[in-house]
């Protein structure tokens, strides 16, 4: 797994083996960000259910000011401290182990991305019903192409919908 643009192009990323994280593909990673070009330089970040930070140092190396991690499982959490150490940008993130549903209301951050594991589809619903209630300004998740969101959270409502093989990316804000 590598970093794909930005300030940290082509640095390789630790990952983990196993099947407890399931990586976002490079191919969806880049077209997530061609989305928030725009948006990313200067922004505060949330990549919920982390695994190794792929999403969240992808932000701060296309310029994000602050990345949030939040992950609980201890080997994913381990690799995140050590992929951010290797970049040298511990002092732009926050790592926070724990439950997503319960960390997530501490990231004052304006852009979340979720991406929980296909098998724990209901933390989607939790999640987003979480940020509905006090919404960041933006809300990306990526899931299975087989699993229908609702359009609306609370506050929050599906503006675009882009999909990339068995990938989805679900863009929820305030109307």
């Amino acid at each position: 797994m590598r970093v794909i643009a930005g300030e940290f192009r082509s640095r390789r990323l630790e990952s983990i083996p196993g099947d407890a994280t399931r990586p976002t593909s490079d191919r969806v990673r880049e077209a997530l960000f061609n989305i928030l070009q725009t948006r990313i330089a200067g922004a505060s970040f949330v990549d919920a259910y982390a695994g190794t930070g792929a999403v969240g140092i992808e932000a701060l190396s296309r310029g994000a000011a602050h990345a949030w991690f939040l992950e609980r499982d201890r080997r994913a959490l381990d690799a995140i401290r050590k992929n951010l150490a290797s970049l040298g940008v511990e002092h732009r993130a926050t790592v926070l182990a724990g439950k997503v549903l319960t960390t997530l209301e501490r990231c004052p951050a304006g852009i979340v991305f979720l991406d929980p594991p296909y098998n724990q589809q209901d933390e989607y619903t939790g999640a987003l019903e979480l940020l509905g209630a006090h919404p960041p300004s933006l809300t990306i998740a990526q899931h299975s192409i087989h699993l229908k969101l609702k359009d609306a959270y609370g506050a929050l409502h599906r503006t675009r919908l882009v999909k990339h093989g068995d990938n989805a990316l679900s863009f929820y804000s305030v109307p």
